[in-house]
């Protein structure tokens, strides 16, 4: 995950009236427990989302070591969630490309895909990267400072929801096509340097997505979803380059009603109302390349010197920062995006 260049210190009036909506509407709902509506069908009631089996997804690929491209541990893990999703029922599709970063190494990556109900023409994209960082260039000891990192948070966390999601929608008959793309070679760009040495598999799927021509209605991509008191606020895309009106538009749109039935779910603690200056992540060069609309659910809390958690990037990025409850939040909040998408309540 690239560090946000950009930051802005007034907030746009789009973000304002967004929160205040939100506000109003989160006001006049029902109980905060209650995640259905009156009109949808009960075969369409997202099933409960199971912190444990989305824990241990993470904790199975911290046991590999740190997933660099073209070390013995990234090949590990690429075999074994390749073989977890197929274990699912789910045909699963290996995206390998060539990639140069920043260091003038290149190294092979693969994108991991899957889709659900491949024959639905509605979609819905979800997205996490794999990958962990190559170096630890933000530890507080400059003596492993070269060493990579865990990635626990960064990178396992959210592969570790979508492999529940994944599962559990493997076993329901929704009626909506979700495709699910693991990226690759998303953390390891150059900490001061280009954007676009950052995701470089986002960049390549993007440019040759796994379905000639592939759209989806929206994308929603995870990104260090499993700390501890994590807070996910809300992207502003003002003067952030490569997006176009009506994508930006469509993106912020998304972003209001995610978190307006995350808030209406009571989990308005970390789906916070407070925006961000927008940057470089996945979700960029799937905005900006193929033009489909994707927001990033992120943990930045505020007044961090990094914009991140205190994790991040450094050695502390371990199993230690992960909570099972933040994991069951976010993965619930996902299930319930995509069974009111599904029943056209969305």
């Amino acid at each position: 995950m690239h560090f946000r260049k950009h930051s802005l210190s007034l907030t746009p009036l789009w973000v304002v009236a967004l929160f205040v909506f939100i506000a109003t509407i989160s006001c006049r709902q029902e109980p905060k427990s209650s995640v259905s509506t009156a009109t949808e069908a009960p075969a369409l009631q997202p099933p409960s989302f199971q912190m444990d089996s989305a824990f241990t997804y993470v904790e199975k690929q911290v046991s590999f070591g740190p997933r660099v491209p073209g070390s013995p541990a990234h090949e590990a893990c690429l075999e074994w969630i390749v073989n977890k999703l197929s274990g699912f029922g789910l045909q699963v599709e290996k995206q390998t490309f060539s990639a140069t970063i920043y260091t003038g190494q290149t190294v092979t990556g693969t994108n991991i895909i899957t889709r659900i109900n491949p024959d639905q023409n509605k979609r819905i994209l979800l997205g996490a990267h794999w990958d962990s960082r190559f170096i630890a260039e933000q530890d507080a000891d400059a003596t492993t400072q070269k060493e990579p990192i865990l990635g626990a948070d960064d990178g396992g966390s959210g592969v570790g929801v979508l492999m529940e999601i994944a599962r559990q929608l493997a076993q329901s008959s929704i009626p909506l096509g979700v495709d699910i793309i693991f990226f690759d070679v998303e953390d390891q760009g150059e900490r001061s340097g280009a954007n676009d040495s950052w995701c470089l598999g986002a960049q390549y799927w993007s440019r040759e997505p796994h379905v000639a021509g592939y759209q989806a209605k929206y994308g929603i991509l995870l990104d260090m979803v499993g700390a501890h008191d994590a807070q996910f606020p809300v992207e502003d895309l003002t003067n952030i380059p490569g997006y176009t009106n009506q994508v930006a538009s469509r993106v912020s749109a998304t972003y209001l009603k995610v978190w307006r039935l995350a808030q209406q779910m009571g989990k308005g603690n970390l789906f916070v109302n407070r925006s961000v200056g927008g940057g470089i992540d996945d979700h960029y060069f799937v905005s900006t390349i193929r033009g489909l609309p994707m927001i990033d659910i992120i943990n930045k809390p505020m007044n961090s010197p990094t914009s991140f958690g205190a994790h991040w990037h450094t050695h502390q990025d371990k199993m230690d920062v992960i909570d099972r409850r933040t994991l069951r939040s976010v993965g619930q909040v996902l299930l319930a995006v995509l069974f009111r998408e599904a029943a056209g309540n969305f």
